[in-house]
């Protein structure tokens, strides 16, 4: 006897059964992630365990075999696992605002939607509200792909005593907004100095005699473009919705696969989580040489690095620092030996962090 199919009505009844099991055993893990809480609480360890975190999506991802479009299933998990873990213990979070900047989009992936996101004027408040214990955390932006340094940041370190506790690489679309979506209407164009950098062919090609103006953040040059209808604003797809702005021309980049790396920075780096990278802040001594043999003392230990950035220190003209990534967790045994080695032969030396690899 043939099987019968199942009709329409008979299939959503049994998603709408997989989705009520799919609620109640989100709940359940709620609940069980406030024990750990508690648990973390009564025996004063930290909420946040990098390499359990690490270890739960690999396994789930094996498990899932490609059924499930992975990074579908890890955006997924990442939401849940976050929202989890900042149940235990909200989360505020610093970023340069106001709503709908790059740095605000570049939280929420982050964070999910569970943390709480506080908007300031600068970067360097962002930091300055880290240091002085205000919010746990704050996200600022640090290179882009075609522009480079973020200097603002790399300054920031050099000032405030905080760390780095992550990393997120942010692919970056930018867009022309306005109130009409229409192009004609557009007698000025606005936006951070980085996205204006970064569309400038564009811009010299399409709108060649529309001047164009930097302002502090996309934020406010999205919130201007409410304001008066001749500006437009080179802004992120979350100002669009924020502030109801029309797209005039979408992905005006002048470079596809343009990605801007955030750093999140605390007070405390956290636990290794086996596959991390260590950044480091330091002055070489006034000596021919110098860079090349600090740099010996990491390759001779087969250390990676994956990125160096000079910065000259403000009123010693002529002094410069060193932002140097590397790849491993400053609790292993080899980054380790080879930072202690480095640091007794540096003028200056800040170990700014170790922290998780970003997952692209």
């Amino acid at each position: 006897m043939a099987k019968k199919e199942a009709t329409l009505p008979e299939i959503r009844t049994k998603i709408d059964a997989i989705d009520d099991n799919l609620v109640a055993l989100l709940r359940k893990r709620l609940g069980y992630a406030r024990e750990i809480g508690r648990i973390k609480s009564l025996e004063n360890k930290a909420k946040w365990d990098p390499l359990r975190e690490r270890q739960i999506l690999e396994r789930l991802l094996a498990q899932n075999a490609g059924v499930f479009p992975e990074q579908s299933l890890l955006s997924i998990m990442h939401e849940i696992i976050t929202t989890c873990r900042l149940s235990q213990k909200k989360v505020e979070v610093a970023y340069l605002g106001p709503e709908a900047t790059f740095s605000h989009l570049a939280g929420v992936k982050y964070f999910g939607h569970s943390a709480t996101f506080r908007p300031m004027e600068t970067i360097e408040d962002a930091f300055i509200e880290v240091e002085r214990g205000r919010t746990q955390y704050a996200i600022v932006p640090v290179e882009n792909s075609t522009e480079g340094a973020v200097t603002s940041t790399l300054d920031s370190f050099i000032k405030y005593d905080v760390k780095i506790c992550g990393e997120l690489n942010l692919p970056i679309t930018h867009n022309l907004v306005n109130q009409s979506g229409a192009i004609k209407d557009i007698k000025l164009v606005v936006s951070h100095s980085q996205p204006l950098a970064q569309c400038r062919q564009w811009l010299k090609k399409s709108l060649p005699d529309v001047p164009c103006q930097s302002v502090i953040s996309t934020g406010i040059a999205a919130k201007m473009a409410t304001e008066d209808p001749s500006v437009a604003a080179i802004a992120s797809a979350l100002a669009i919705k924020t502030y109801r702005l029309q797209i005039v021309v979408k992905g005006i980049e002048d470079y596809r696969g343009n990605t801007t790396r955030f750093l999140l920075i605390g007070k405390e780096s956290p636990s290794r989580s086996g596959k991390d990278k260590t950044s480091l802040l330091v002055g070489l001594l006034d000596q021919p040489g110098a860079l090349n043999h600090a740099l010996a003392i990491l390759a001779k230990r087969s250390i990676n690095l994956t990125r160096i950035e000079s910065r000259p220190v403000k009123d010693e003209p002529g002094r410069y620092l060193f932002f140097i990534d590397l790849l491993g967790h400053i609790e292993d045994e080899i980054v380790a030996g080879g930072c202690e080695k480095l640091r007794k032969i540096c003028s200056y030396y800040e170990w700014l962090g170790s922290y998780p690899q970003a997952q692209d």
